[in-house]
Parts: structure tokens; sequence; C-alpha cells
């Protein structure tokens, strides 16, 4: 029980807010459109990379528990379609909320955002490969 508080709650969670949002058919808007449409991407963005890095964490937990850690591209190659899919259907989703339209755009920025997310945990990971090297720690 203690795993799924720590691994899966925040995703579960954090999907649970996207879907949340999703559903208010009137968000508030910026000052101008064009500010508008550019808080509203970078939010997508940030949201989506988030997501992806929370399930990055569960896969990553869950592989290292199970002695399997061998991988970690295939961790972040599923952790990205895991929030493709999930992108995917939340703007299916808001197809059926009055005033909301889903967009292939914002599941474009929504991939950008988690594919932002794993090149950073891939670099991350690289430098804390190098430093253990570095140090002769394993």
């Amino acid at each position: 029980m203690k795993q799924f508080f720590r691994y899966w709650l925040p995703p579960l969670a954090w999907m649970g807010l996207i879907f949340f949002f999703s559903a208010q058919p009137d968000l508030p808007s910026a000052p101008g459109p064009w500010l508008d449409t550019l808080l509203k991407k970078i939010g997508h963005a940030l949201g989506y990379g988030i997501l992806a890095w929370l399930y990055l964490r569960l896969l990553v937990a869950r592989r290292a528990l199970r002695g399997r850690f061998r991988h970690p591209a295939a961790a972040r190659a599923i952790a990205l379609c895991l929030t493709m899919a999930y992108a995917l259907s939340d703007e299916y989703h808001q197809t059926f909320v009055p005033g909301r339209n889903g967009t292939l755009w914002d599941v474009g920025v929504d991939g950008l955002g988690a594919l932002g997310a794993m090149l950073l945990a891939q670099r991350l990971q690289r430098r804390q490969t190098t430093a253990r090297q570095e140090t002769g720690a394993q």
C-alpha cells in the first residue's frame, strides 16, 4: 500500500487534475488573444511534462523493485507513450465539454512537453552515471 501512495497516486492525481481543468467550460482568459494562447500552450506543455515525469518515476521504481532496471531508455519511451495516450483521450474528452474543443495541435504541444521532460530525465541520468563513474561508486 505504501508503494501505491508513493508511486501510483501522484500520476493518478495529476491525471485527475488535468481531467478537472479539461471539464471546465469556461477557463479564465489572459488579456489579449496572443498572450492567452501562449499561456495556455505553456500550461499544456508543463502539465504533460510533469505527467510524463511522474509516469517515468513510477516505471523506474517498479523496475528497480523487481530487479530489472537495465534499460532506462525503455522506461522513458513507455512514459512518453502513456502520456501521449492520455493527451489524446483528454482532447477527445474536451469535445464533449460545452465551449471547449479538442485539437491535435494541443496533443502536439502536450507531446512536446512530455518529450522535453524525457530529454531532461535522460540528461540528468547521464550526469548521475558520469558522477558515479568518476567517484568509483556503483
